[in-house]
């Protein structure tokens, strides 16, 4: 019965999560509103409102994005200059998962895996 799901992230500036995800990460706009923004990439969708007092300090919004190429993904994002988590590198999990992480401009983390 369910289909997808397209997670809402707090965000404090629309001008700077918009050139994060799309000129960094490879997202494109599809949807620009008051306090609004929607982007997607392949099947992955992401919607963010604003939350102007925002201390990212304080932020835990989080997102598991599951990829089927997490190698080529990880090395395109370094290309692209994305700064990786410090403790999140590309590395093999305990639990069966290829993973890595980073944080976006308000510091959601975002944490890319494949199954192996």
């Amino acid at each position: 019965m369910l289909a997808e799901i397209h997670p809402k992230l707090p965000m404090r500036d629309k001008n700077s999560t918009r050139k994060f995800y799309v000129e960094k990460l490879g997202f494109n706009e599809i949807g620009d509103y008051d306090h609004y923004l929607m982007v997607r990439k392949d099947t992955i969708e992401i919607h963010f409102f604003e939350f102007k007092e925002l201390n990212p300090k304080e932020n835990y919004g989080q997102i598991y994005i599951r990829t089927n190429d997490i190698d080529n993904l990880y090395q395109a994002l370094l290309d692209n200059k994305v700064e990786i988590h410090p403790n999140g590198p590309l590395q093999t999990k305990p639990w069966g998962q290829k993973e890595f992480a980073l944080l976006d401009p308000d510091t959601n983390l975002l944490t890319f895996g494949q199954s192996i």
